[in-house]
């Protein structure tokens, strides 16, 4: 249609039980997935069944439209985008829809989750073996797509190898049903009239032909390599019962896994099922000196020992995995400066067994001088390396500026023994255009991740970057290889399929790709008659680039602020569901929303600045939509492997927006609270009367966008730097003096809310033996930070710098209760004061602590001894400020309460409440903070039983908590204090 935007797609979303969205904003946050490429959809659909798959099937060519499929946006060969109509399967369609237990197979919709999936298959004893390193997001229909394969395809082979059934739309709007065939049944689809009829009569044609299966056979990749996905699966149907006496069953489903949606669209898929393993493993992290005797390791392990996976990470991932909090953790089995490490995955039925297999395993790589060190990984530590190796994309994404490794050769394939050969002759192909790489991955199978630093900002390395592509292809042909192993060849390897599987193969992948899609309808322009690779690359903001003039933070850490906003590299870690303590992110697991993710808030940010014409610009109003939902609670900033911190980006943009347009009063508000407090609590017995009553809130709600369904919190009833100054205690004599110095930090909440907190904390100290002083400082500016106002926050920061600066180090900690004022110290203020203060603030920094971690480090020191605390039991349940979470070690926070003699701490594992400070008190913002709440935190805390004591670090997680559940938790220091003796 000559005219888009005269397309009636309001008429489709009509016809629809689900949704469509042609607004600019969902069309950038579709336009790229986790590759280099970027294409800006006219739509994005999001169906709720099959129905509404035909209506868009219909509707797509009536208007002359593509149709991309799209489950968790994780690809990285651009197939995840198109530039007509993306349909989003992961929202809807999702549901597991039959399973049969006896008989060990599932039927379900594409875009269930795998880690869904396999939750509940647990109940019946039964998994869905492909475990890729996505599994917490990625759609089962992406799995098929791609032919997904994992950690452990070295025991579990790919997703092909689970397929039962398929069923689909052919480009027509024909419904069909996929599944095993007899010859008879074979023969019978040969004889259908329509399009069904005309892919078996093709597919009859191509593999009765002699010379066409002896030329697949010849042409494409070598048998004994698993991960074989280049192009159609041609090579798979050769040796089954309607053209060999005595093969397997016929099932095109065999070609369909691996088409990257450009043959039909699935609508729901039968997979065969394993019983859950009911063996021990355990983890051989090996260490070598050099990648090659990592590569020489990995034949020896692979051919003599059976493992269930062997995994490669080389120098590059590790060095830059330290940079991420969360990763930085995982690094804890890492001896030295390895170049590489082989994990080596061995199970068996009992523990003895695999200790056995690990002993011969080490003593034989010995033997021949391969390794430095040999640790081995036990029980939930094997959770925390395979964390490590997973978050292998996202933490490449860690690497300053604009060169960076990309995907281009990463997902090649050779045979095992073929990999040292193919790996030095990359090497020497990329020294000769002068490039270096990063290897990862899948070593036991023979597909290594390699990705070559390269600069798609740059035209000149563009040019390189089809260079080494299309050479890379060539070498992977001299080795029978396959050029693509799980990840699909895209845009991004389409054009070289004629290198590796030879003309006459790829005519014949054209000639099945008209048959099923003979209108060019489904993801066009990926695997055959692909796009170009080397156009429509989503990098054009370079790092060092100035996109806001006088930004208030420091971001030279990045380059630029530019360079932070190109930090996410798009791997979707962020839209996964959230379980087990991760935070990442809040609202997208409220609403369920790709714009309320990070990496949704990423891409608005960028498009935003990248510009386009009048029709594809977007404004600053829709910028600030899209961030509104943020909550700052920096989780992203720990648990995004690429480590974007979307709070400062948002605090940044929000500073930018205010100096274009004056703030509303409902900003202001929530931006001065500590200036409304300091006010208003003066009075404390009048305030917290008006405070209390419905009318009251009303009014709040009408002038000042305070929810009335929330309650409010009550001042204390006296300031504590008041009480400070006029009740303080003198410390307990004792003979030796004071076991240390700590300047208490009675913050915005501790003085006005939280007074008790503050007044328990200092007689705790005291008690305990410290000399306690109160700081010269009463606000973090940590309001003014979260709305944007950077200024203002600047100035608090600076002064509070000044005036602590002397007073702290040498013996003296800076110490605080509430997380939020007492990290912005630490996270924010060295790259917020001036610059002639950086230094000063890295200092107060070093010295601040919250009171958990001080008390803690007392303990470890041998300061403070257990005779000071009750024997008394308490079971105490406890939830973690997500600023503690993503900034500290927020374990510390369980070890220092378990610490009286018969304590027993445990931390409720689960995500944010849903406050995010002023967030959770927006009535625009009210439902979903309650939700976040209810997702998964408040059954867990409701599920306590009575009498045990509920502790939460930050303001405001208890008070989202009582609104929530009922439930009035305490700070750990209250406990604490009443544990003494």
């Amino acid at each position: 249609m000559d005219d888009e935007s005269k397309i009636p797609f309001n008429d489709l979303n009509e016809l629809l039980k689900g949704d469509v969205k042609v607004d600019l904003i969902t069309r950038s946050l579709y336009s790229t997935d986790a590759s280099v490429y970027k294409e800006v959809p006219l739509a994005v659909a999001y169906p709720r069944d099959k129905t509404d798959v035909r209506h868009i099937i219909e509707f797509a060519l009536n208007f002359n439209l593509s149709i991309t499929p799209r489950g968790a946006g994780t690809s990285l060969a651009g197939q995840a985008i198109g530039k007509g109509i993306v349909v989003d399967l992961s929202r809807y369609m999702d549901a597991l829809l039959e399973i049969n237990s006896e008989e060990r197979w599932v039927r379900v919709e594409p875009g269930i989750v795998l880690d869904k999936l396999n939750s509940e298959l647990s109940y019946y004893n039964l998994f869905f073996a492909p475990e890729t390193s996505t599994s917490n997001r990625c759609t089962i229909g992406g799995m098929v797509a791609n032919n997904s394969a994992g950690l452990r395809s070295l025991r579990y082979g790919t997703t092909r190898d689970y397929v039962i059934e398929i069923e689909a739309f052919l480009a027509n709007g024909e419904e069909i049903l996929i599944k095993p065939l007899q010859k008879w049944e074979f023969d019978k689809k040969c004889r259908k009239s329509g399009q069904e009829g005309e892919i078996y009569r093709l597919i009859k044609e191509l593999y009765c032909n002699s010379e066409i299966r002896e030329e697949i056979k010849k042409e494409f990749p070598h048998m004994d390599i698993s991960r074989r996905n280049s192009g159609y699966a041609l090579d798979q149907l050769i040796e089954t019962s309607p053209f060999l006496k005595d093969g397997d069953l016929f099932n095109l489903s065999k070609i369909i896994a691996g088409s990257e949606g450009t043959l039909l669209f699935i609508t729901s898929v039968k997979l065969s099922l394993l019983p859950l393993p009911a063996f021990e493993n355990k983890l051989l992290v090996i260490h070598f000196n050099s990648l090659n005797e990592a590569l020489e390791a990995n034949s020896i392990v692979v051919k003599n020992f059976d493992p269930d996976s062997v995994e490669l990470m080389d120098r590059s991932i590790l060095t830059l995995a330290q940079k991420n909090p969360l990763q930085r953790e995982n690094r804890f089995f890492i001896e030295g400066d390895p170049a590489a490490l082989l994990i080596v995955q061995k199970s068996g039925g009992s523990f003895d067994c695999v200790d056995s297999e690990i002993a011969l395993i080490i003593e034989k790589l010995k033997s021949v001088g391969l390794g430095y060190f040999f640790p081995v990984v036990a029980g939930n530590d094997i959770n925390r390396v395979w964390e490590l190796r997973r978050a292998g994309l996202g933490v490449l994404s860690n690497m300053r500026g604009d060169a960076r490794p990309v995907s281009l050769i990463e997902d090649s394939a050779v045979r095992v023994e073929d990999l040292p050969d193919y790996i030095r002759d990359i090497d020497e192909m990329l020294k000769g255009y002068g490039k270096r790489c990063v290897y990862h991955a899948h070593a036991g199978v023979g597909e290594l991740h390699i990705r070559p630093v390269i600069d798609l900002t740059c035209s000149e390395e563009i040019v390189l970057f089809r260079k080494i592509g299309e050479s890379a292809a060539k070498i992977v042909k001299g080795y029978s290889g396959s050029l693509s192993g799980e990840h699909g060849d895209g845009r991004l390897r389409g054009e070289f399929l004629p290198i590796v599987v030879g003309d006459l193969c790829y005519q014949l992948m054209k000639r099945v790709k008209e048959a099923f899609d003979p209108y060019s309808l489904f993801n066009p322009g990926k695997v055959v008659d692909a796009s170009p690779m080397d156009k429509e690359f989503r990098y054009k903001l370079k790092s060092h680039q100035n996109l806001i003039d006088g930004t208030r933070f420091n971001w030279s850490k990045e380059l630029s602020f530019a360079g932070a906003v190109n930090r996410c590299s798009g791997s979707g870690d962020c839209v996964r569901d959230v379980k087990d303590g991760l935070v990442m992110c809040p609202s997208y697991s409220g609403t369920r929303d790709e714009r309320d993710s990070v990496r949704g808030r990423a891409n608005v940010l960028r498009a935003f600045f990248e510009g386009g014409d009048d029709y594809s610009r977007l404004s600053m109003d829709e910028v600030v939509e899209v961030l509104d939902l943020c909550l700052s609670c920096k989780a992203c900033r720990r648990e995004c492997p690429s480590g974007v911190d979307m709070a400062r980006l948002k605090s940044e943009f929000m500073h930018y927006f205010y100096s274009k347009k004056a703030p509303s009063f409902e900003t202001r508000l929530m931006a001065n609270t500590t200036k409304v407090n300091s006010l208003f609590s003066r009075s404390g017995r009048v305030g917290n009367y008006f405070l209390e009553k419905g009318w009251f809130k009303l009014l709040l709600q009408q002038f000042a966008g305070v929810s009335s369904s929330r309650t409010l919190p009550l001042y204390s009833r006296i300031n504590f730097d008041k009480w400070f100054k006029t009740n303080r205690v003198k410390c307990f004599n004792r003979q030796n003096g004071f076991l240390g110095k700590v300047l208490f930090f009675g913050d915005e909440f501790i003085n006005y809310y939280d007074s008790h907190i503050g007044i328990k904390s200092v007689l705790l100290l005291q008690k305990l033996g410290y000399e306690v002083a109160l700081a010269p400082v009463r606000d973090s500016g940590r309001a003014l930070i979260t709305s944007g106002f950077l200024s203002k926050a600047a100035l608090i920061a600076s002064r509070n710098v000044e005036r602590l600066a002397d007073l702290v180090g040498e013996g003296v900690s800076l110490v605080g209760c509430e997380p939020a004022a007492v990290l912005t110290l630490r996270d924010e203020y060295p790259d917020l004061v001036k610059r002639e203060l950086y230094s000063s603030a890295l200092n107060v920094a070093s010295a601040t602590y919250t009171i958990e971690e001080f008390l803690y480090r007392e303990i470890e020191l041998g300061q403070i001894k257990k005779e000071s605390f009750t024997r008394e039991a308490k079971e105490i349940y406890l939830h973690i400020h997500c600023h503690q979470k993503s900034l500290c070690d927020s374990s510390i926070v369980t070890k220092l309460l378990s610490f009286p003699e018969n304590y027993r701490a445990v931390e409720i594992k689960a995500g944010c409440c849903g406050m995010g400070g002023g967030f959770g008190y927006k009535a625009r913002n009210y439902n979903l903070s309650m939700q976040i709440g209810e997702n998964d935190l408040f059954p867990k805390i409701r599920s306590i039983r009575e009498g045990n004591v509920m502790v939460a670090t930050g303001h405001s997680c208890r008070h989202q908590i009582a609104d929530g559940t009922g439930v009035k938790a305490l700070h750990p220091a209250e406990l604490l204090f009443d544990a003494l003796i």
